[in-house]
């Protein structure tokens, strides 16, 4: 077991609860969410037991969720949405960068976890930082849980429970999908 002290997650949107395929054995919801950043609604796609998972463990305190997303400044929108309490938001920019020029945001607050002496649990389809010396920094020692789901169908019931094993404590393997790190803990 290592240090069980609650895990801040940072939590992507789009590509991890937003999807094109969500699955988890019902049917998604939809909405569209307006954004007044880019003047346009958004559709959003999302399995609801997905948001149920990550509602509760939230209010189990089991961890501290933190959006890590381009909807930051927009995100009591999604709050709404889905029914999420109000949430830290871990990206400030303004205006807020778009696609791969916000990847640097998004990873620097990844070490400002770990500069807090926090567990990382950092859930993101783009901006996980490939093999290497960066993701080398992040996980080191157990003390981050790095997966980035398929854009198309997010995170999965598996995801969650090897969330849910991370918060508890527990150390993870590391696993190879499809040639690329999914889950990385070390």
């Amino acid at each position: 077991m290592i240090n069980v002290e609650r895990p801040v997650w940072l939590l992507d949107v789009d590509g991890v609860l937003n999807t094109v395929r969500p699955g988890w054995g019902g049917p998604p919801r939809r909405s569209l969410v307006w954004s007044s950043a880019d003047n346009t609604s958004y559709p959003m796609r999302w399995a609801p037991a997905l948001i149920d998972r990550i509602r509760a463990l939230q209010a189990a305190g089991k961890v501290e969720i933190r959006w890590c997303t381009t909807w930051c400044p927009e995100a009591e929108r999604l709050e709404r949405l889905w029914s999420l309490p109000e949430l830290a938001r871990s990206l400030d920019a303004d205006p807020m960068p778009r696609g791969s020029d916000c990847w640097p945001l998004k990873q620097r607050a990844a070490l400002a976890v770990l500069a807090e002496g926090r567990r990382l649990i950092w859930t993101d389809d783009e901006a996980l930082p490939p093999p290497g010396p960066q993701r080398d920094e992040l996980s080191a020692h157990g003390r981050a849980l790095l997966i980035a789901p398929r854009s198309a169908r997010g995170l999965q019931p598996a995801d969650l429970d090897l969330i849910g094993k991370f918060a508890e404590g527990r150390r993870l393997p590391t696993h190879r999908v499809a040639g690329r790190h999914r889950h990385a803990v070390d």
